[in-house]
């Protein structure tokens, strides 16, 4: 973790506490509930066999519902879905470029000493990953076997997160894995633990304009950071993100097709039915298309990526 009081991407010269209410940017006229929280995400994959023997093996989720082309994954011990994997086989993996969606779904778990586990897992089974100090959190990263992005992080306390003006301090700086690896006190990794949820999405988008005109102003994420290079990050009730968005896909990217493995549905948590139908209301009197159902309803963003809003 960067050590200095000098902000990685912005002319801020400050670091601050961040204090709740002292940072983020909200829409004028309405914000999601604080208590809005990320479901499952369902994703599109060619192959069910193999992605559940990754998704078990690999990731340390358990297989809740299972058949011959859908299964539903949740922690151990846990009920709540986290990931639902649907088969079309002959999909196309994921290119590393050039197509808008999914970047990376991320999973949350609960504390620091279970992503040390995870991440001693991850060396003993020789299992490629990527890693960052994000300041607010520490996370490792995977592509799995139709090279779709998962983050597996833990968040720092929100005493230790710093703001520059009304901006999260947020960066990209390298892990210290001896130190991460010290925190597990010696117990080994089970599986997902209990606790663990879906933390945030980050997608590819074709303009960071359009990304907030969406799910800022007309959804009702507050804008958290801007500065990053070729991202916004979104979230509610203070939390450094429940959205990421980037334009590093490149100009020319593409939605996923139907025949492309991807991210076919993302869902945002809600605390009650009044809440639901606020936001249906304010995202259709926008333009935005709404199809309700008893669950709430689902919509679309402007490259095709369906989120579903329910509680």
């Amino acid at each position: 973790m960067a050590s200095d009081t000098r902000d990685d991407f912005s002319n801020a010269p400050i670091a601050e506490a961040a204090l709740p209410g002292s940072y983020g940017i909200s829409p004028d006229d309405f914000t999601l509930p604080s208590a809005t929280r990320l479901g499952r995400v369902r994703l599109q994959v060619s192959d069910i066999g193999r992605s559940l023997d990754f998704y078990e093996r690999v990731l340390g989720l358990r297989a809740l519902e299972q058949g011959s082309s859908r299964a539903v994954l949740v922690a151990h011990d846990d009920t709540e879905p986290l990931v639902e994997l649907t088969a079309r086989p002959g999909a196309k993996p994921a290119p590393s470029r050039g197509q808008l969606g999914l970047f990376h779904f991320a999973l949350l778990l609960p504390n620091r000493a279970s992503l040390g586990r995870f991440a001693q897992h991850l060396s003993d089974i020789n299992a490629r990953a990527g890693a960052a100090d994000h300041l607010v959190s520490e996370a490792l990263y995977l592509q799995d076997p139709d090279n779709l992005g998962i983050e597996v992080y833990a968040d720092r306390p929100r005493s230790a997160w710093r703001r520059s003006g009304r901006e999260l301090k947020m960066a990209t700086d390298p892990l210290d894995f001896r130190d991460l690896l010290a925190s597990t006190g010696g117990a080994g990794w089970s599986g997902m633990p209990t606790g663990t949820s879906m933390g945030h999405v980050h997608l590819h988008v074709g303009e960071i304009a359009t990304a907030s005109s969406f799910y800022s102003d007309a959804l009702g994420f507050d804008r958290v950071v801007w500065g990053y290079p070729g991202a916004l990050f979104m979230s509610a009730g203070g939390y450094h993100h429940h959205l990421g968005t980037n334009i590093w896909a490149g100009k020319d990217a593409r939605p996923a097709g139907d025949g492309d493995a991807k991210l076919m549905e993302w869902n945002v948590r809600l605390p009650d039915a009044a809440s639901v139908d606020a936001v249906g209301e304010r995202l259709a009197q926008r333009g935005h298309r709404v199809d309700r159902d008893d669950a709430g309803f689902t919509t679309r963003d402007p490259w095709r990526t369906q989120l579903r809003i329910g509680r």
